[in-house]
């Protein structure tokens, strides 16, 4: 399965409900969007530390983003950049979960519920 940012950003900040989400889940991944969108909200280097040893520690696998991920990002984006106001972390996350078929587990369904095919597990803190 692969967890948006705010599923991760709830599991940091202590809640049990995410926490639990995350240790009955045996495969865990993330892209390498959300890696970077976690890394762009610590604010010093010990934050920084606790967020990368958690990523370790919980045993995550970061999906990079790959020639054919960005292509199905940008198809995304055509079609539903306007229509559902989808943005562009969000359609590389959900690109990375379909090019390596892998449900999303995300508390903002609503970004990504208008995707076909996308298998969306939804997280409620």
């Amino acid at each position: 399965m692969l967890f948006d940012t705010d599923v991760l950003v709830w599991v940091l900040r202590g809640n049990k409900k995410a926490a639990d989400r995350l240790d009955s889940t045996p495969t865990r991944y993330c892209s390498a969007v959300t890696y970077m969108e976690l890394l762009s909200g610590v604010r010093n280097k010990e934050e920084q530390r606790i967020m990368l040893q958690f990523l370790r520690d919980a045993g995550f696998s970061i999906v990079s983003i790959s020639e054919e991920i960005s292509h199905r990002a940008m198809v995304y984006m055509e079609q539903f950049a306007l229509s559902a106001g989808l943005e562009l972390a969000d359609a590389l996350i959900a690109a990375s979960a379909a090019e390596n078929n892998l449900s999303i587990c995300t508390a903002n369904d609503k970004h990504y519920k208008r995707i076909p095919g996308l298998a969306l597990v939804r997280f409620r803190p």
